[in-house]
């Protein structure tokens, strides 16, 4: 296979803009290295479009290693002819291969393999001749295979041995089998039944069927999920008649043959007995994969949404963990992430002692200037923000609050990184820090977590952790490498995700940084164990010194384009000096008065590149999570009884899933925007219109108080989005 060409028809991209990106990461390139710094190389190609070139790079070379296997396997039987060549060259997925080697791959013993060793074959190739007429008969030529010996003690138990034999040969044609399973995928249902009688979750599937061309991935991982938990049975149904009829077409080559009805038996038998059944396994693993695939690219949309909320800067926060019996956590951070004081407080039940909690948390709030407090979605959350609310309206300073999602915060408290982190503290008081921090700054909080423990996915426990890690892994990596650290306040834990930088490495960054103290300037890295050349070279642009003596290392300029970064200024007049008194606001305008081309050529770099530094140079030390949504801040609290119909509000996308979004409208229940109710036209995913941090507006369309619903639209609000 000429992977190159394959990835550009399949991705959409040039055969050059392939072969050139495929360099790069052959030579040890990483992907945010490359979508920052070799745009002019790659044609511009985003960290997203280069991590689905990777990833079908790495698949399509495990699948050329697979044939040339298969290829030698044969050939060492002596059985490979230019024929099965030709058809290992054009399989294009796994399931072909193996279709190809399915004859000649060492089998177990079967009712074939033993029909053959009572030698039988010879009886089955007679029946497959398919003859005008037998003579003698087909049942007295059976006869004569009677041998006790062998166990065939009668005309019919050869019969029956001569069918197994060619059933299995039957079943063994990838042919047969690519052609049955495509009429199955065109035709066939998934069909459901309840396993048991008792209400669960998957009540909507007890009596569910539809054509499998037509299932939505989040319908195919809750059967999947119904099935595992013993509440359903599934299988894909489809007319055995027409697929027999479709079989015997293939084989059936003169109808007015004897065999014909001891064939068509056989036929029947190999798809009922080994064909169907394997198809349908197929079939179903096929779905899976789909539809896990379908919903890491959610997982993966709404992490990296997430990852990227607009941090909360110089606020002093008091981190809030709800909780019951063993009270609620206080961590109050100040605006550096420095925990500056912790408390337990008992405003819930059993104890419920309010009067005390109150002045806890006025006096922590009066003595530190806490501005916010976060408090964590989980167990008590609802009476928790009563109290909290109530606790500010007494207050002579404005103090707001904003509900944070605690998922993975115990994941994080209870980790080995949160022992590291705080090793005097217990879990609950990591979790209440945890709370905090990731108000202030969600992706340096977050990245301490596994992200499958995040909660912004749909059936993340079902899919393969394997193939989760390391799609998630990447988009956790493109966001930090996007934003940049600091490297001289990083954790080892959010330096590890800078591209070049293992975990090793990382340790080493602080390590070296607690010995030496901060870090001058990017290239003081290099002195760091375990960062030589090329990690510096793939790591600098995005390690951030912000009182390095050199401007740029300020910024995501690369090193190596500090030379080319002097002659722009130098070519309009700027300095260094120019940058840091932020006196370059019409760089921009000069440039492109002279022309972009222009400039270029005078400065021997791509248009890419130039906007890329011009970009920098305007506002060093800039992130680029300022241009996103902030969190809404609030200073009053909804109930669900408060909700009416047709009630306008203004809420935060806490996740998108395949059939809607969920949106925390400022009460305990996230309320459902359901696909149907997103716009007044026609989309095929909600991802087109939102994403995890968007702030929207939405109407209340209906209010479950018993089973704790909302539904919500957005219909007719005279907004773009509709």
């Amino acid at each position: 296979m000429d992977i190159i060409k394959a990835l550009a028809k399949e991705l959409n991209l040039k055969e050059e803009q392939v072969t050139a990106t495929v360099a790069l990461l052959d030579e040890g390139n990483t992907v945010p290295f490359i979508a920052r710094y070799r745009k002019e190389v790659t044609g511009s190609l985003d960290d997203v479009a280069l991590r689905a070139l990777e990833d079908r790079l790495n698949y399509l070379r495990k699948l050329d290693e697979r044939r040339a296997e298969i290829s030698a396997l044969i050939e060492a039987q002596g059985k490979l002819t230019p024929e099965i060549t030709a058809a290992l060259d054009r399989a294009v997925t796994l399931v072909e291969l193996e279709d190809i080697y399915r004859p000649y791959r060492p089998k177990r013993k079967t009712r074939a393999s033993v029909a053959r060793e009572k030698g039988l074959e010879p009886l089955a190739e007679l029946i497959m001749s398919q003859a005008d007429k037998f003579e003698p008969s087909i049942p007295e030529a059976a006869a004569a295979y009677v041998n006790e010996e062998k166990g065939v003690k009668n005309a019919d138990e050869a019969l029956a041995g001569a069918s197994d034999i060619i059933a299995e040969d039957i079943s063994n044609s990838a042919d047969y089998r690519k052609m049955l399973r495509a009429f199955t995928v065109q035709n066939g249902s998934l069909v459901t039944v309840a396993a048991k009688e008792e209400d669960s979750v998957y009540k909507d599937y007890y009596e569910f069927s539809e054509p499998i061309k037509k299932l939505r991935g989040h319908r195919v991982l809750a059967i999947n999920r119904g099935e595992k938990e013993e509440f359903l049975k599934v299988s894909i149904e489809v007319s055995e008649d027409e697929a027999i009829a479709k079989l015997a077409a293939h084989i059936v080559k003169n109808k007015q043959s004897d065999a014909i009805p001891y064939l068509m038996a056989t036929i029947k038998d190999s798809y009922n007995r080994l064909i169907f059944p394997a198809i349908e396994r197929e079939i179903r693993s096929d779905l899976f994969d789909e539809a896990s695939e379908g919903a890491l690219k959610v997982f993966a949309e709404n992490l990296r949404n997430l990852l990227m909320i607009s941090p909360i800067k110089g606020k002093t926060v008091l981190g809030y963990d709800p909780g019951y019996r063993t009270g609620c956590k206080l961590a109050v951070v100040d605006s550096t992430g420095k925990v500056l004081d912790t408390a337990v407080i008992y405003p819930t039940k059993p104890r419920e002692d309010i009067p005390r909690s109150r002045d806890t948390v006025i006096r922590l709030i009066r003595r530190y200037g806490v501005d916010v407090v976060a408090i964590g979605n989980g167990t008590a959350s609802r009476e928790s923000e009563q109290f909290i609310a109530e606790t500010l309206k007494g207050l002579d300073r404005d103090v707001k609050y904003t509900i944070v999602s605690e998922a993975g915060a115990s994941v994080y408290s209870a980790s080995k990184l949160g022992a590291e982190e705080f090793p005097d503290f217990d879990v609950t008081e990591r979790s209440a820090v945890s709370i905090a921090r990731r108000l202030q700054d969600p992706l340096a909080e977050l990245v301490k977590i596994e992200p499958q423990a995040i909660g912004v996915g749909q059936y993340q426990h079902d899919m393969k952790p394997a193939r989760m890690s390391e799609t998630l892994g990447g988009v956790v990596e493109d966001c930090v490498n996007a934003v940049g650290v600091d490297v001289n306040t990083a954790s080892y834990s959010l330096l590890s995700y800078i591209a070049g930088i293992s975990t090793a490495a990382a340790k080493n960054i602080v390590a070296y940084r607690e010995a030496n103290g901060e870090f001058e300037n990017r290239a003081e890295i290099l002195k760091v164990p375990k960062i030589g050349a090329k990690a510096y070279e793939q790591c600098a642009g995005f390690l951030r010194v912000p009182d390095s003596a050199e401007v740029f290392d300020n910024t995501g300029v690369h090193p190596e384009s500090y030379e080319l970064a002097n002659r722009l200024l130098a070519l309009f007049d700027y300095t260094e000096q120019s940058v840091k008194n932020g006196e370059i606001g019409m760089l921009r305008s000069k440039v492109m008065l002279r022309g972009v081309d222009k400039v270029c050529a005078q400065l021997g770099c791509g248009e890419p590149t130039l906007l890329d530094i011009i970009g920098e140079l305007e506002k060093p030390g800039r992130d680029i999570r300022d241009a996103a949504p902030a969190p809404i801040l609030r200073s009053d609290v909804l109930e669900m009884k408060d909700l009416t119909e047709g009630m306008l509000l203004k809420g935060t996308v806490r996740n998108v899933v395949d059939f809607g979004a969920f949106i925390d409208i400022g009460v305990h229940e996230d309320g459902l925007l359901h696909i149907s109710e997103m716009s007044d036209r026609f989309i095929s995913h909600p991802r087109e219109l939102y994403a995890v941090g968007d702030v929207v507006e939405v109407r209340i369309k209906g209010v479950d108080l018993a089973r704790k619903r909302i539904s919500l639209s957005r219909k007719n609000l005279g907004n773009g989005q509709n």
